[in-house]
């Protein structure tokens, strides 16, 4: 029987050491693209794709997490009494049902591999997603919701959402060897992660968003530390391969590393362009910038020129 996906795993317990001092004592889920966290809108595109239930595995410092799909009763009072209605239903509104979120201490930071296993009593033996807040995309359809669909044509795999990158890259990412390539879908006879260039086997790499079965669990148990000295998620699939077929997802629409400055800069560019109203008042001052920044290089030209 094919099991319906209902439950996702969000790993959230990592440092954010690439955003210091801003997150010393915010998580780096909670900064914001526009006006959501970065795991609201991870959140979202887990409910727009049928997810029941959230399964958050947190670390030390991440009480605000905890407290964002939790009421603000004073906020929502005082919000009710002056009438601030539109501001009261961003508060409360779109939060899931009691018990709908679940969260759990990842102890040590193991890794992405450790915090996925730290989920297995809550997942029980059903197919899960994981999703990695960091990774955006913003596309015609949620991502989530697109992978989904290939599920449903593929029960039973392990489904990850890839993308192709520059061969230089491939030190940071889970990179897909591909036995078969069907265009939006590839087979892959095994996965490496974090391979150098000379030695990876192809620039099809793994993004923040899987589909896997339960099987992962007992692998990941068996799995030893690997790159960096993490249990690693790459590594467990990749030994499920022999009994549980790996597929990579070319999904549609533009993925953004909010894990690195430059990323988490463009995505609020990109989001905030998609706002009515807020979009042009972005390109305005965009706009602005830029014909500064032009003046600016004229003017420093001219000095060298001068001399």
């Amino acid at each position: 029987m094919n099991q319906q996906v209902r439950k996702v795993v969000f790993p959230v317990g990592g440092l954010g050491t690439r955003f210091l001092p801003a997150t010393k004592s915010m998580p780096k889920e909670m900064l914001p693209v526009v006006d959501k966290p970065l795991i609201h809108h991870a959140f979202e595109e887990a409910l727009a794709a049928g997810i029941e239930q959230f399964i958050f595995i947190t670390g030390r410092n991440k009480d605000a997490i905890n407290n964002h799909f939790d009421h603000a009763y004073e906020l929502q009072s005082l919000l009710n009494e002056i009438g601030r209605e539109k501001e009261l239903a961003y508060t409360r509104d779109w939060m899931p049902a009691p018990g709908n979120a679940i969260f759990i201490r990842q102890q040590e930071p193991l890794g992405l591999g450790h915090a996925v296993w730290c989920a297995r009593h809550v997942v029980g033996n059903e197919p899960f997603a994981v999703m990695l807040a960091d990774d955006l995309v913003l596309g015609p359809r949620p991502c989530l919701a697109q992978m989904m669909e290939v599920y449903a044509e593929k029960p039973g795999c392990n489904l990850l959402g890839v993308e192709e990158i520059p061969l230089e890259r491939s030190v940071r990412y889970g990179i897909l060897d591909i036995a078969e390539d069907y265009g939006k879908l590839v087979r892959a006879s095994g996965l490496v992660e974090k391979p150098k260039p000379e030695v990876a086997p192809s620039t099809t790499a793994i993004m923040g968003r899987y589909i896997l079965q339960p099987g992962i669990f007992r692998h990941l148990e068996e799995t030893g530390k690997g790159s960096g000295g993490e249990i690693q998620l790459t590594d467990a699939i990749n030994r499920m391969t022999a009994e549980t077929p790996a597929y990579g997802f070319r999904f549609d629409g533009k993925r953004f590393d909010c894990g690195e400055r430059a990323g988490f800069i463009e995505a609020n560019v990109a989001y905030a362009l998609k706002v009515p109203g807020l979009r042009e008042q972005v390109l305005e001052k965009l706009r602005a910038m830029l014909d500064a920044e032009d003046h600016a290089g004229d003017t420093e030209r001219q000095a060298l020129l001068a001399r």
